[in-house]
């Protein structure tokens, strides 16, 4: 949700507007708008003396300066890599992150009536020029060298310890929502079947929703954002979301694309991918302990019972 600053707002402006001051960055004071949606940052847009306009990201809570410096990483070791845009750091605190904005427009907003997306075209409307430029993005992204990505600072997790990792977030969510017998039965076939899982990593950018993904006037794919989660870890991870809202049939025209471009597939990947999103309520689940906001804790509880 964009607003125009209010009185409750004012604090922090000022307070953003002070530090890229300390950076040699002075922004206009008049015209800020702030955009509440993030979970992570509050989020301003600002311009500069020369009207170029720029992304002011404040952490919400201090967990997120330690996934921040994970993005600082993975940010510097991608951006000469893919054949998309993503975000130039020119501040980088725990106070603010500040960076210029990108070329292109996200393909859609998230709407502040509780209502899904805003699309920027008709969802269903969606050519092969934006499947093929995100599959193409996704590609290359997912053939980085892990390696030299951790070498770079990012944070890697093998396959096993990835499965691992949402194994033990399961468990630990079910120590505060109550999680129907047959849905946690679901997770722990698909936990337990090799068949189901891949036997390499990739860098991921891990939450890859509309509104991180940008486009042109053409819906070409050409940036993309908030690389808060990335990793090296399970990459049927960035096709979840998309498999939400575009379904079966499309979930498996993206991987076809996908693979067109040099993305490495297994034969059980799109069902992984299924049971991921089934597996997705513990991921909201555990974002709601982190944040300790009983709002988060609702829509957990909402999403765990919309997969009964």
């Amino acid at each position: 949700m964009t607003i125009q600053p209010s009185h409750d707002y004012q604090a922090v402006i000022e307070e953003m507007l002070a530090i890229t001051r300390q950076h040699g960055i002075r922004l206009n004071p008049e015209g800020i708008t702030i955009n509440e949606s993030g979970m992570d940052f509050l989020v301003a847009m600002a311009t500069d003396d020369n009207e170029g306009a720029w992304i002011l990201r404040k952490p919400r809570r201090p967990d997120v300066w330690e996934r921040a410096c994970n993005e600082q990483n993975v940010l510097a070791f991608v951006r000469d890599r893919l054949s998309v845009e993503v975000p130039d750091w020119r501040i980088f605190t725990s106070e603010l992150i500040a960076y210029p904005l990108l070329d292109g427009n996200p393909v859609a907003t998230v709407d502040p009536g509780g209502a899904g997306y805003v699309w920027q075209f008709e969802q269903a409307s969606l050519t092969d020029t934006f499947f093929d430029s995100l599959a193409q993005a996704l590609a290359t992204l997912h053939q980085a060298d892990l390696k030299e990505a951790a070498a770079a600072g990012v944070r890697v997790k093998s396959p096993q310890e990835a499965r691992e990792a949402f194994s033990n977030n399961i468990e630990e969510i079910r120590q505060s929502f109550e999680i129907p017998e047959k849905l946690y039965t679901r997770w722990q076939t698909w936990l337990s079947e090799d068949s189901y899982w891949p036997e390499h990593s990739t860098l991921n950018h891990g939450d890859l929703h509309p509104p991180h993904i940008l486009v042109n006037g053409s819906q070409k794919v050409t940036g993309l954002i908030d690389w808060t989660e990335a990793e090296c870890a399970d990459h049927g991870k960035d096709f979840v979301i998309l498999f939400a809202l575009f379904g079966e049939e499309r979930l498996r025209d993206l991987l076809g694309r996908y693979e067109k471009f040099g993305g490495k597939v297994w034969p059980r990947m799109h069902e992984h991918i299924v049971e991921q999103w089934v597996a997705y309520p513990a991921l909201v689940a555990k974002f709601a302990l982190v944040t300790g906001k009983e709002s988060d804790r609702e829509m957990a509880k909402g999403m765990i019972a919309s997969f009964q």
